[in-house]
């Protein structure tokens, strides 16, 4: 019942913003035959004209490839992380690689993306000019995505019934056995809603890629601004984009949240 009331509320509000925004079109005169005249020329413009909407299409085509390779980078050395710190703080004697995740965490998560994407790009792979630029924004933008990831992996992990491992173990199963086929089956269930979640706000971090020269969506949008000398309507167009993918990406994590609710309670 608190998420059909909670989703009640969010649609009350966007339907209040969409009226204010149509308030605001109408007194500015937006709905005037004039106006949809000027409109209509402009979007010819920036977007039929020389077919100049497929750079926004291969510009979506480029985020969704960095987002998706970003992420299962990130789901991989989240992974890793979570499992050494769960396993230090259940006694392993792992302390080298406890700090080595504990120092990786606090250093990619409290540093800006858009710097580490800088010194990914012109740091570290500087000599390497023969290497696609979208590859080392996917290997920087995974690697920062891991450290959160590890923190979401951490508390599924910990959610678990601590009697889950240990009956595991009594019947004779090894940590490592008890993890991967009894705790972490569990804890991944779990966390599938936030790792959605990651990746929507991965799709939307990924529009700092054009500082290193990517054509992503965003950059998309700014070629067309540098052609045409329109600085409303490229914009305005990616950031519908953005909003159609995350509201859509958003209905299905509640999907996906309700489904596993119910499956709980069966």
């Amino acid at each position: 019942m608190k998420s059909k009331k909670g989703l009640g509320r969010g649609d009350t509000v966007l339907g209040i913003f969409a009226l204010f925004l149509l308030y605001l079109l109408w007194s500015s005169g937006f709905f005037t035959a004039a106006a949809w005249s000027d409109f209509n020329r402009r979007f010819y413009q920036n977007f039929i004209k020389d077919n100049r909407y497929m750079m926004l299409v291969d510009g979506l085509k480029a985020t969704i490839f960095m987002t998706s390779g970003a992420t299962l980078i990130g789901v991989i050395v989240g992974l890793i992380l979570s499992v050494i710190r769960v396993a230090y703080n259940g006694g392993a004697k792992i302390p080298v690689l406890n700090k080595f995740a504990d120092a990786y965490i606090t250093v990619l998560r409290g540093t800006p993306a858009m710097v580490q994407l800088l010194i990914w790009n012109f740091t570290i792979f500087a000599s390497a000019r023969d290497l696609n630029t979208q590859y080392i924004a996917i290997l920087a933008f995974g690697l920062n995505s891991g450290a959160y990831v590890a923190e979401i992996f951490r508390g599924g992990i910990e959610a678990i019934d601590p009697g889950q491992m240990e009956a595991a173990r009594s019947l004779g199963l090894s940590y490592s056995t008890s993890m991967k086929l009894v705790v972490l089956p569990q804890a991944l269930r779990n966390v599938i809603p936030m790792l959605f979640n990651e990746f929507i706000a991965l799709l939307k971090e990924t529009s700092i890629a054009g500082y290193i020269g990517i054509d992503d969506l965003t950059r998309a949008g700014q070629n067309i601004q540098a052609l045409t000398l329109e600085h409303s309507q490229p914009l305005v167009m990616v950031a519908i984009i953005y909003l159609v993918i995350v509201m859509l990406l958003s209905y299905l994590v509640r999907k996906l949240e309700q489904y596993l609710s119910r499956s709980k309670r069966r």
